[in-house]
């Protein structure tokens, strides 16, 4: 969700109301002018209960060759709202590039948690190792992304396929998926201390409600440890591509984790913009009107294209 004004301290009711407002206009304007190079499968029950929570789409490339990369994306939305309806359009211009690509919804809050949103991610992950084959995608070539809150939930199930801690304190059990092979960070909520600074746009009670029941007798930063990607990626970790600009109250967030991938030697790729750049602010990416997100959609095709390579045939 863009974000085209400044306020402060917003608490998650207000949130919530405002998304609302904006959920409809942003779902008609970001889908204007449909890709009819794709073909779309939609609302996929991923987890078998038919909950609207539990669906997926996918969309592929009419005429590509396969096995093609696989794309898994997770919406934004501040963990209380959004849907992948708003990202369609952007999702079906990654797969007209060359990619089977997984657009995928999940529980939220604040009826729900953290660890129902990672087992979500999970089950998605689960579903593309089993299934993705039959609609041309490889299951050892799997890339996952996010904008905002749904970038952070990307960055923490890749970080916890390499942490077993962070497997046992969320429940996820022993697999989901095999090794991812890359991360998209859109305007990601990756750094959960920048979050607890005076005068962050969202107040704590988004960290607050992030909580499994048993996390909020913690000390919040302890418990926020918890939420935050940056705290757990590790040499492992996949190769990351960050967009972010000044304009996105999550940019310092980003620069932090940046820094961090860096010094582990994690390969990132980087696309920021600065202040000028009127058209960046939170979540643009999802815009494919604006120049900037063409670029955006440029650099993470040649992203994709890198850490999921076609395999060589055999001779």
């Amino acid at each position: 969700m863009r974000l085209s004004f400044q306020i402060r301290r917003v608490p998650v009711w207000v949130w919530r109301l405002l998304m609302a407002h904006l959920a409809s206009g942003e779902r008609r304007r970001f889908n204007q002018e449909p890709i009819d190079d794709v073909h779309s499968i939609l609302d996929i029950d991923y987890s078998g209960d038919a909950a609207r929570q539990h669906r997926l789409d996918v969309i592929a490339p009419r005429e590509h060759p396969g096995p093609l990369p696989v794309y898994v994306y997770f919406h934004g939305g501040g963990w209380t709202s959004g849907d992948k309806s708003a990202v369609t359009k952007y999702c079906a211009i990654q797969a007209s590039g060359g990619a089977v690509v997984v657009n995928a919804n999940y529980r939220m809050a604040t009826r729900f948690h953290m660890r129902h949103m990672l087992e979500d991610a999970a089950s998605v992950l689960c579903w593309v190792e089993s299934e993705i084959a039959g609609f041309g995608g490889d299951p050892d070539r799997v890339v996952v992304g996010g904008d905002s809150a749904g970038g952070q939930i990307a960055a923490l199930i890749a970080a916890a396929q390499l942490s077993p801690e962070l497997v046992a304190h969320y429940g996820l059990g022993t697999s989901f998926g095999r090794r991812l092979v890359g991360v998209v960070q859109h305007c990601s909520a990756v750094d959960f201390s920048v979050m607890l600074e005076r005068g962050f746009i969202l107040s704590r009670s988004f960290v607050r409600m992030l909580l499994p029941p048993r996390d909020r007798y913690l000390v919040l930063t302890k418990a926020a440890r918890y939420l935050s990607p940056i705290e757990w990626v590790s040499p492992g970790f996949p190769p990351v591509f960050v967009t972010t600009s000044e304009q996105d109250p999550f940019y310092g967030a980003n620069l932090n984790f940046i820094r961090r991938l860096r010094s582990l030697a994690v390969p990132v790729d980087v696309l920021t913009y600065d202040k000028s750049s009127r058209n960046t602010r939170h979540t643009w990416q999802q815009d494919y009107h604006f120049p900037e997100s063409q670029e955006v959609y440029r650099r993470l095709a040649t992203f994709v294209s890198r850490v999921a390579p076609s395999p060589r045939p055999v001779r």
